[in-house]
């Protein structure tokens, strides 16, 4: 069921993806007069096609789903009639050329701008950047971070969840700098810490840059109260209840939750004699635990989850939202962002300062496209958006056989007054593809070598 609902994910991804890109070709080019030929998601041999609208347009389903184009009438592919040739686009001025070419990627950012528009319109829920303590000689230990401290802003910008926090984390990461956090204390006090970046290594930021600088979400103190029992586990079987006061276990006192745990962990198939309040009475309870494995460690576990103050859990959570225009400017800002930042960490790829791991490929894109859609509506949204934006930054690369290559092609059209000779954009589509695959090429290696090496 897992891999069915991830691939359903991705198939709906990636036609919606497909069919927004193409559509802003189609209607750019509708409305210059071009006539439009087939409109196709996928490559290869059409397996459906039906034939629309006046001119017949062919409306196809082809046999590889991984892309789409749209074929317009042109004297450079076919013979065209006399009087369909000021319909073609290679008749076409370069103002229309560039147009209709550059209106695809503009149509992912488009899409990506309506996507948050409609998430910080509803609202998106997440976790306040809440910190914990900070391991002795990370960055966030030299920043003199404490438990409890809420993050307001990153530099000039406010962060209002853990995934802003982040996000714009990440942005000073790629750069190594120092950067000026707005902290608010525990007890309601404003600090000014500086966080110095320098160290971050590229392995960081592969996998878990917030960890790597020392930064981990607040877990408030929980009470050692049975809130609920596995059944079958070693708790309900062995006599303990929901709602029982966890006093003592093997003799030593238990104040908090994770004491419980760690003694419960580090006792596997071991017999553990807990002392419980119930019912204003104290009572022995010798639990067994059961072994488990765990990262190939080998510990113990009782099956008992801790009753949750709603009040704390409370404290832990905020929600985005914006009214209507607010909600828009918001979305267009980080649409953005995004596009900035997908640009810069491509540019310190090409030079070293970021390894070419953060590559992603189908295999990656999918399995995000199922965690997102199980985890709900919202956050399958947001994983649309920033796919399309990706995708929009992806297609304006100058790369001969993208849609940033024909774009620079027409540049240098305007520069020169004449278009590019056939044999220059013959090396260039050659040299094109080499690339592309090549791109995609590692692009899938990395893939395989997350699905297989963790």
């Amino acid at each position: 069921m897992g891999l069915l609902w991830t691939f359903l994910a991705f198939a709906l991804a990636l036609g919606v993806l497909i069919v927004f890109h193409e559509l802003g070709h189609y209607a750019v080019a509708r409305a210059a007069g071009v006539k439009v030929l087939r409109f196709s998601v996928g490559f290869g041999t059409p397996l459906l096609v039906r034939r629309l609208g006046r001119d017949r347009t062919e409306w196809a389903l082809s046999a590889f789903p991984l892309g789409g184009y749209v074929k317009m009438l042109d004297e450079r592919e076919g013979p065209v009639a006399v009087e369909e040739r000021h319909r073609a686009f290679n008749r076409q001025p370069v103002g229309k050329r560039f147009a209709i070419v550059l209106a695809g990627p503009l149509a992912n950012f488009v899409l990506a701008v309506l996507l948050y528009w409609i998430l910080y319109l509803h609202g998106v829920p997440g976790l306040r950047p809440l910190i914990g303590e900070a391991p002795a000689g990370s960055a966030a230990a030299a920043a003199q971070l404490a438990g409890g401290d809420e993050i307001l802003r990153v530099g000039d910008k406010p962060v209002a969840t853990w995934q802003d926090l982040r996000w714009e984390l990440l942005d000073h990461a790629v750069r190594r700098d120092t950067v000026t956090l707005e902290v608010r204390g525990a007890k309601g006090d404003l600090k000014f810490p500086r966080l110095d970046l320098s160290r971050v290594r590229n392995e960081d930021i592969d996998k878990d840059l917030l960890a790597a600088i020392g930064l981990t979400r607040y877990t408030p103190p929980m009470r050692p109260v049975i809130g609920r029992l596995i059944e079958g586990g070693a708790g309900k079987r062995d006599g303990l209840q929901e709602g029982d006061l966890v006093l003592a276990i093997g003799g030593r006192p238990v104040e908090q939750w994770e004491q419980l745990v760690e003694a419960v962990r580090a006792s596997p198939g071991k017999a553990l004699s807990f002392e419980v309040e119930r019912g204003g009475r104290r009572i022995a309870v010798v639990v067994n635990a059961q072994s488990a494995t765990e990262d190939g460690k080998t510990i113990g576990r009782i099956g008992a989850a801790p009753k949750v103050d709603e009040k704390q859990i409370d404290r832990l959570l905020t929600e985005v939202r914006y009214a209507p225009l607010a909600a828009a400017a918001h979305a267009v800002q980080r649409t953005s962002e995004v596009s900035l930042f997908t640009l810069k960490m491509l540019g310190r790829m090409l030079i070293g300062e970021v390894s070419l791991r953060n590559l992603s490929g189908p295999i990656t894109i999918a399995d995000y496209a199922g965690q997102s859609a199980q985890l709900g509506w919202l956050a399958y949204l947001n994983f649309l958006a920033l796919i399309s934006v990706s995708l929009g930054v992806l297609n304006l690369l100058p790369v001969p056989v993208l849609d940033g290559g024909h774009l620079m092609y027409y540049l240098v059209e305007l520069a020169k007054g004449s278009p590019v000779s056939d044999r220059a954009m013959e090396v260039g589509q050659q040299v094109g593809i080499v690339l592309l695959f090549s791109l995609m090429a590692f692009a899938l290696y990395n893939d395989i070598n997350r699905l297989f090496g963790g």
